[in-house]
């Protein structure tokens, strides 16, 4: 039978499958670019670019390939041996729910066995969004046995010491959060949340030292509505056009008043830097009618943004 329309395949594949066969059988010290484009048949070039284009083809099949040089001497590739048949059939977001329940779980290596841990390398885009979504912080592993375990963790946060008996851990938009209340607040339970990654000195005590928190009292999503800051209230102004549009990005407020062309809106601020994140996003469709305190916090907010030393 004649072969269909296209370019036959059967080289480039037979290609791809010496390439592969080679890496698989140097797993420690990997193979110089040189021997790669010789058995792979290409003339040699400076920047080993159709090499290079072979193995982003072998990566886009789920393996793992990285240069493993060190800086300014002649590339050297690595294959790690994984079970690449999970990789190429979960999605970005089915990697991510993977990989945390294997952290949950102290399988480590398991995502080494996966290859779902974020890597660096000849990836493009894709592998890069992966690394950036399952980028683990260094604390995390202290956090979530402190969870598991109910033990007090101890550690720096904002230039203050806390002690905090933790209620859970858990990721929204690349960034881990550990929400817990802190020893001075047990009396009211009042929850906190505290960014992971921006612990210090993190330690923990014995298991079973932290007191059982309710399980049904859960972070919102929306970060206006973490316990982050000494509640305080806020009153903003807007035209009544743009009413949406603060309801939108802030919430719903605690009061609403008219007037005239404006409306007020009150809000119970618990999270200082999402109120500002939000305001700068608003821009002028919305301005800070008091306290005054909440409006010289603002300004502060947006000097320190510039660069600009406060007068």
């Amino acid at each position: 039978m004649a072969n269909g329309p296209g370019r036959d395949q059967r080289g480039p594949m037979e290609r791809l499958v010496r390439i592969a066969a080679m890496l698989q059988a140097s797993p420690e010290q990997g193979v110089s670019a040189e021997k790669l484009n010789a058995v792979a048949g290409f003339p040699e070039t400076a920047g080993h670019d159709q090499l290079k284009r072979e193995i982003r083809h072998l990566e886009h099949q789920g393996w793992r390939i990285q240069n493993v040089a060190p800086p300014g001497q002649p590339a050297r590739y690595r294959m790690t041996t994984v079970d690449n048949r999970l990789r190429v059939r979960l999605t970005l977001g089915q990697q991510a729910a993977l990989r945390r329940a294997m952290l949950l779980a102290d399988g480590g290596d398991l995502v080494q066995r996966f290859g779902l841990a974020g890597t660096t390398g000849t990836a493009g885009t894709e592998e890069t969004a992966a690394a950036t979504v399952l980028a683990v912080p260094g604390p995390l592993r202290l956090v979530v046995d402190a969870v598991r375990d109910r033990r007090v963790l101890r550690f720096g946060y904002k230039g203050t010491e806390r002690v905090v008996h933790p209620e859970s851990v858990r990721t929204q938009n690349g960034v881990w959060y550990l929400r817990g209340v802190e020893e001075a607040d047990l009396a009211d339970e009042r929850l906190k949340n505290f960014v992971v990654s921006r612990m210090i000195d993190v330690d923990v005590d014995d298991p079973r030292t932290a007191r059982p928190l309710p399980p049904a009292r859960h972070a919102a999503l929306h970060p206006m509505s973490w316990e982050i800051d000494p509640p305080v209230e806020v009153t903003l102004r807007a035209a009544a056009d743009f009413e949406p549009d603060v309801r939108r990005l802030l919430g719903e407020p605690a009061a609403v008043e008219t007037d005239g062309d404006d409306v007020l809106l009150r809000y119970r601020v618990t999270h200082r830097a999402a109120l500002h994140a939000r305001l700068v996003e608003l821009d002028d469709r919305v301005r800070v009618e008091g306290p005054r305190q909440a409006r010289d916090e603002l300004v502060a907010f947006l000097q320190a943004a510039r660069g600009e030393v406060p007068a």
